[in-house]
Order: C-alpha cells, then structure tokens, then sequence
C-alpha cells in the first residue's frame, strides 16, 4: 500500500504545471470533451508507467543493491531540480496527434503517451518501480497521480491553474523528489 500511495502522491504533486497538464488544458480546449479526453489519458499513461514500472523493477533486480541506493537517490535529487523548471507547451510545439481530425480518445491517447516519454513523471515511475519492486502498485499509483492532476485541467481548465501558485507547487515538488531522494539513501 505505501509503494501506491507513495507513487500517487508524488506524481499527482510533480504533474502540476507539467507539460503534460499544459497538454490537458489544450486538448481541453480543442476537442471540449473531457470524458474521451480522460479515457485517453487513461489509456496512455497505464501503457506507458506499466510498461516503465516493470522495467524499473527489471532494473532493480540486476543492479546491486549497494548500487540501487545511490541510483536511486541521484536520480530522486536530480528529479528534484527538473521539477523547479516550469514547462512550456506552445500550440505550435503540441504533437500533431492533438491538430488532426481524429477522435478526442485518440489525440488524446496518443499525444499522452508520446509527451510523457522522458517526462520527470516517467522517471519517477521508473526510479519509485525499482525502490519499492512493484509493478502494478507503483503503475496504479503513478497512474492514479496523473488523472488526479490532469482531469480538473480537463474539467476546469484554465480557471483552475490561474488560482494555483504554480511557483510554490514545484518547490513542493522539489522539495518532495529531495526527501525521497534522502529516504532512498538512508532507508
């Protein structure tokens, strides 16, 4: 239970302001459909932090433990730092999913998977897999996470992020990547 609440804690904090949220708002803006919207979502990042979590906890299996720690924790702090960087997202730079004629599920669906490959939400999946060696807790929980962070953006959209701070966000994201960076070294 704790590697689920864990994943979905951190990665619902470190999504807000993401570019994947930028996404969200965009999409949301385009197709006006927030339920084939979120099912894309959905379908997404499930394929896409399952498929990142086993290969965390594939990783975690063949790298020394010694190892792990520090892994882990580099990875945890440099998290950190990404996560004080605020994305961008123009509509010119938007993947070309978003811009065509297919379906709202499909821009979606597609768009998700494509933007979050790298993305500091991605890396955390992989580094959260590999700390607590749990597929399905941690790719529920990361999951769980991003539809916390995304769905409102989907539903309220930009009313909702011109009342957040944004600015204190990421510093508790930050702040959050740099604890668990520290709990990967002594715990």
């Amino acid at each position: 239970m704790e590697a689920f609440l864990v994943s979905t804690g951190v990665v619902a904090l470190a999504e807000i302001g993401d570019k994947t949220q930028l996404l969200s708002l965009f999409l949301a803006a385009r197709f006006r459909r927030p339920l084939p919207l979120g099912l894309g979502i959905l379908a997404a990042t499930l394929v896409n932090h399952g498929l990142t979590a086993w290969l965390g906890v594939a990783a975690g299996d063949l790298v020394p433990v010694s190892a792990q720690r520090w892994i882990v924790a580099i990875a945890f702090f440099a998290v950190a730092i990404w996560a004080l960087v605020p994305d961008k997202m123009s509509e010119d730079s938007a993947p070309r999913a978003a811009r065509s004629n297919a379906s709202a599920f499909m821009a979606a669906m597609v768009s998700f998977f494509i933007v979050e490959m790298g993305d500091k939400t991605q890396v955390a999946t992989l580094m959260l897999a590999a700390k607590f060696n749990s597929i399905f807790a941690v790719g529920l929980g990361t999951t769980l996470g991003m539809m916390l962070a995304n769905v409102p953006a989907l539903l309220f959209g930009d009313r909702l992020l011109a009342r957040l701070p944004l600015k204190w966000i990421r510093i508790g994201a930050a702040l959050t990547f740099a604890a668990l960076g520290l709990i990967a070294l002594f715990y």
